[in-house]
């Protein structure tokens, strides 16, 4: 799976944009645009519903690549196991299931 910044790229490059065309598009300086295809700046999150539908993509799954992609960088930098993700699976359907239980007992 590419990492965030290359899914910009190849998305700008399909729509044959420039880096100042896109930045216009999304709000952002060449500069930025630059750094962010290169994965030395992060893009920010709340550009992900404007960008999805830039590009015509499910705001669901932008948004998925991108946390995707900033778990995994996290995951990298402080040399976790590749274990972390199963476990994070398990944390999530278990935030879910205490999330849908105490919403049924506030009803």
């Amino acid at each position: 799976m590419p990492s965030f910044g290359q899914f910009l790229k190849v998305e700008r490059e399909k729509r044959q944009w420039t880096q100042k065309e896109f930045g216009d598009r999304i709000g952002l300086n060449t500069s930025a645009v630059s750094r962010i295809e290169n994965d030395s700046q992060k893009f920010g999150k709340t550009k992900l519903k404007v960008l999805s539908e830039l590009f015509e993509k499910d705001e669901q799954s932008v948004r998925d690549l991108f946390f995707a992609d900033k778990f995994a960088k996290e995951a990298f930098k402080y040399k976790c196991s590749d274990n972390i993700f199963s476990i994070a699976e398990t944390n999530i359907k278990h935030i879910k299931q205490t999330k849908t239980i105490q919403g049924q007992l506030d009803i």
